[in-house]
């Protein structure tokens, strides 16, 4: 035997002891909800937002909708709510016509909301602040901010409390968030035991789920080492996606054609998607990719791909009123046509979706 490759060997018998240890604590903290998010840069300079949403209900209503600015808006769980204008119009996925869960507004802000079993918004009565429900958390930021900095600034203020409540599929509505702009910054944000904690910086390009983010960093701080060329976890937990969407986004070329760089975000998202109808009778929470976002933030193009339509659909800012007085729109996708393309003409007038609330 070659000396040096025994010595190899040897050496890395203890990285895949600690390998195995590693994914049998991801194993056990596995999520209820799975999804992935990814802040590509391309090179001409400006920046993809991509992401999967992955749920155990296939038959969940995804709607695109269109909101003008000038809404009067509240938090949407009674008294108490916060309430505000919106500044800026929005093109956003809603999930159950409850939450918004994705979502991009005319400034270039783009949102992600993602399941996060571990998220906790704190007692609200303790607080004594405004609440929002999770579900207009997301569409908050939209309406409000332009930047990921004036974002944070006013969360870091700690201007109201999450309201979580079960969702129609009566699981527990629980999430963080990933929110990104034009100028390549992003940004994390998590309740955890009552407490924002946010990660504020250009380093940020990958979330997934469970478990928190610090951890998720940590563990892919541990794969880096290992490198990815060697070996990759290969589940579908969460952690597992994160360290591949992480090593595919750090490998992928930074590339200057546009077309070729919306394709890379869509290959490098479907490359971290679970399967539709995967599941595991002892795993009952993995969840299978239902579609994924592609949202260019300098042409202001916001793509949808269905796993159960052959073809991407897409809206053009340029073709779009966000006008104050102007009517909102929305567009059923949760059973999508065969047609892909540009489909503002598609959107038709719809009252606005009611955030999700707790029933009396």
């Amino acid at each position: 035997m070659n000396v040096q490759k025994h010595t190899n060997t040897i050496r890395f018998i203890p990285r895949l002891l600690a390998s195995t240890l590693v994914m049998i604590l991801i194993l056990t903290q596995e999520e209820a909800r799975a999804c992935t998010r990814i802040f590509y840069e391309a090179g001409d300079g400006s920046y993809i937002t991509g992401r999967s949403m992955d749920w155990s209900d296939a038959k969940a209503a995804m709607n695109f909708w269109l909101f003008p600015k000038g809404m009067q808006r509240n938090g949407g769980v009674g008294e108490g709510s916060i309430t505000w204008t919106s500044k800026y119009g929005s093109v956003v996925i809603s999930i159950y016509e409850a939450a918004t869960s994705d979502g991009l507004n005319e400034a270039g802000l783009a949102g992600n909301l993602l399941y996060l079993a571990e998220a906790d918004y704190g007692n609200a009565k303790k607080r004594g602040k405004p609440t929002i429900s999770v579900g207009g958390w997301l569409q908050y930021i939209l309406d409000n901010y332009a930047t990921v900095d004036e974002v944070v600034k006013a969360m870091e203020a700690d201007p109201f409390t999450v309201v979580s409540a079960n969702l129609p599929d009566g699981k527990p509505a629980t999430a963080h968030i990933a929110i990104s702009d034009p100028s390549g910054d992003s940004a994390i944000f998590e309740y955890i035991n009552g407490k924002l904690q946010v990660h504020h910086g250009k380093q940020y390009k990958v979330m997934t789920n469970s478990p928190v983010y610090n951890q998720q960093l940590a563990i892919n701080t541990y794969w880096s080492q290992i490198g990815g060329d060697n070996f990759l976890p290969g589940t579908i937990s969460a952690a597992d996606r994160f360290v591949r969407a992480s090593y595919a986004l750090k490998s992928s070329p930074k590339f200057k054609d546009h077309r070729t760089a919306i394709a890379s975000v869509f290959s490098q998202v479907r490359a971290v998607s679970v399967p539709l109808g995967m599941s595991n009778p002892a795993k009952p929470n993995i969840a299978s990719t239902l579609w994924r976002s592609v949202i260019d933030q300098k042409r202001m193009r916001y793509y949808f791909d269905s796993v159960i339509n052959p073809s991407v659909v897409w809206l053009d800012f340029n073709n779009l009123n966000f006008k104050e007085g102007s009517k909102v729109l929305s567009m059923k996708m949760d059973a999508p046509n065969d047609a892909g393309g540009e489909v503002s003409s598609q959107l038709k007038p719809a009252q606005p979706f009611k955030f999700l609330a707790a029933k009396n």
